[in-house]
């Protein structure tokens, strides 16, 4: 058993990290040298100190595991950490990323490089902090302070409308998560407790589960983003820098989905099937309508944020579903789309790196420059796509299995969005990749350095194994997950029987 708290120095090693890279005083070469190998040291101890999670995890065991508990704040509010399967893989998703986004920012931030690092290791604080907390007050404050490092890292490092893009951000997703807080205070009133493995056993009353369950979806809802509050994404990923976008698709959009999983499904079980309609709605829209938007785009990073947003409908549609594989297929999904949107954000910001403009109109031919890059950027349009054999297909396919199961409207037609994306995606492919060199500027552009491969490559073999061997992902969410779709379907099941002896 372990002795030594491993998930308080997982989640707090890179606020330490944040530290020291804070004590390197100038802004000389010397000094961005060394804030950057601070920043990457202290991301791959995070990452390897994570790995021993998994190593002594047993995924036999449904319940909350490596728990840590003390007395905190007032009464019934307490320092409360736990991981469970569905929470670790996406604790191993934020570690595993970080070391990779301060590699590929190395070269490409020379202003201001100690204070990006600082806010680097700070988000990967939050956002470990907001995976890994079972108390409410304290998930609330890892999860809206994930929002200052991010609103800075755009505002400050980002493009020419990055003022209005982090504004944007932040405004919509703290209006959203007001409401969040004013439903937590209704639930220590019900249950005198933020406890939450005690308030997942605790009765909510009916009225209380539907006002809650619109309290927390107004603040997931524009997280994940769902549609229509999906606008401040495409903004924000266009702004930001190359590593900020990673960080945005791969692991702040998932805390929306996360939330869903770990407070609407086991809380508000009633609520969450009431709402299933209205969620598979909004999907089914999400899934179509922006993909639709994607083949209109002019501009490389907006039209993948399109597609991360459709992407994500498939995500809530299968976590609704309330069935095994929709949940399991939800979970992995976003495993599966933090490794490829991440991957295709950091494959544009290597031809942003080189020509200045990501303007699809700017490219094409890169196949007869740049090989290697033609290679890697089709794996992760492939993934994108949901080709069999990648990541993409497994989570897609056991969303739309578990959705069958309960909504055949919506598997129909969530299953049109697998066309589309071949459309958009196949489309940027071919008018950036293929085609004649005829663009002047084009003609001595470099393939990829050995900086740039150690970002993609591991990106690449994971992509792959998912796709051909999903078992590590799935196995270790099984059992929470089937524990929380037999609490759901048992709370459900009850209400219907209930109403059918009145």
């Amino acid at each position: 058993m372990t002795t030594w708290p491993i998930l308080s120095v997982t989640t707090f090693l890179p606020l330490v990290g944040a530290l020291l890279v804070y004590l390197v005083r100038g802004e000389d070469e010397a000094a961005k040298r060394n804030s950057r190998w601070i920043a990457l040291w202290t991301t791959l101890i995070t990452f390897a100190v994570s790995l021993l999670l998994v190593a002594r995890f047993d995924p036999s065991i449904a319940d909350f595991q490596f728990v840590e508990k003390a007395n905190w704040l007032a009464a019934g509010i307490t320092y409360h950490m736990g991981v469970d399967g569905i929470s670790l893989p996406f604790v191993i998703l934020t570690t595993a990323l970080m070391p990779l986004c301060i590699i590929a920012s190395w070269k490409a931030i020379q202003n201001r490089v100690r204070e990006y690092m600082m806010a680097f290791l700070i988000l990967e604080t939050l956002m470990i902090g907001t995976f890994s907390a079972l108390d409410l007050v304290l998930f609330y404050l890892f999860f809206e302070g994930g929002l200052i490092p991010m609103f800075l890292i755009i505002g400050v490092w980002g493009g020419p409308r990055r003022v209005y893009a982090s504004f944007k951000f932040f405004l919509y997703t703290f209006l959203g998560s007001v409401l969040m807080l004013l439903a937590i205070m209704a639930l220590y009133w019900n249950g005198n407790t933020t406890d939450i493995p005690t308030l997942m056993h605790t009765a909510v009353p009916r009225s209380l589960q539907t006002w809650a369950w619109l309290a927390f979806f107004a603040s997931f809802a524009v997280k994940m983003p769902m549609w229509p509050v999906h606008t401040w994404l495409p903004d924000a990923h266009v702004e930001a820098p190359t590593a900020g976008s990673v960080i945005l698709a791969a692991i702040l959009l998932k805390m929306g989905g996360y939330g869903f999983l770990r407070f609407s499904l086991p809380m508000f079980p009633l609520a969450s099937h009431d709402f299933a309609p209205l969620i598979f709605t909004l999907s089914t829209i999400a899934i179509i309508y922006t993909s639709l938007v994607a083949m209109m785009q002019e501009d490389m990073k907006k039209l993948i944020a399109y597609s991360s947003v459709a992407h994500m409908g498939f995500v809530t549609m299968g976590i609704f579903a309330g069935t095994m594989q929709g949940v399991a297929g939800g979970v992995f999904q976003m495993i599966s789309h933090g490794i490829v949107s991440g991957a295709l954000f950091l494959c544009v910001g290597i031809v942003y790196d080189r020509m200045h403009t990501r303007e699809i109109a700017a490219y094409g031919g890169l196949v007869n420059r740049m090989p290697l890059y033609a290679l890697t950027f089709m794996v992760f349009t492939m993934a994108n796509v949901g080709l069999p054999g990648t990541s993409g297909f497994v989570g897609e396919f056991m969303t739309l299995l578990g959705t069958f199961k309960v909504s055949l409207p919506t598997a129909f037609f969530a299953t049109t969005g697998v066309i589309l994306s071949a459309c958009y995606a196949l489309w940027l492919y071919r008018k950036v990749v293929f085609g004649a060199l005829v663009k002047p500027s084009l003609t001595t552009i470099k393939d990829l350095t050995f900086r740039e491969c150690l970002t993609l490559f591991p990106l690449i073999a994971l992509t792959i194994l998912f796709g051909v061997y999903p078992k590590p992902v799935l196995d270790m969410s099984a059992a929470s997950v089937q524990q929380l779709v037999n609490n759901y379907n048992t709370a459900v099941t009850a209400v219907k029987a209930a109403a059918l002896l009145q």
